[in-house]
């Protein structure tokens, strides 16, 4: 099973596993709290948005 995009397109974005991962999660759980706050329901789930944030660049470790 082919997973969208690569997880090695990811790391080499971010520079390694741990801070993708914990990037990712910062971003999510960011994502579904400003969500449960405002009251709005979630199409997607908030670490597939978190991922999709970094692949294009929207989200990265200064």
């Amino acid at each position: 099973m082919m997973l969208y995009p690569p997880v090695a397109e990811l790391v080499d974005k971010i520079g390694s596993r741990y801070q993708l991962v914990n990037l990712v999660a910062r971003r999510a759980r960011t994502i579904s709290s400003e969500a449960e706050a405002h009251e709005i329901p979630l199409e997607r789930k908030p670490v597939s948005t978190a991922i999709d944030e970094v692949y294009t660049g929207k989200l990265s470790i200064k």
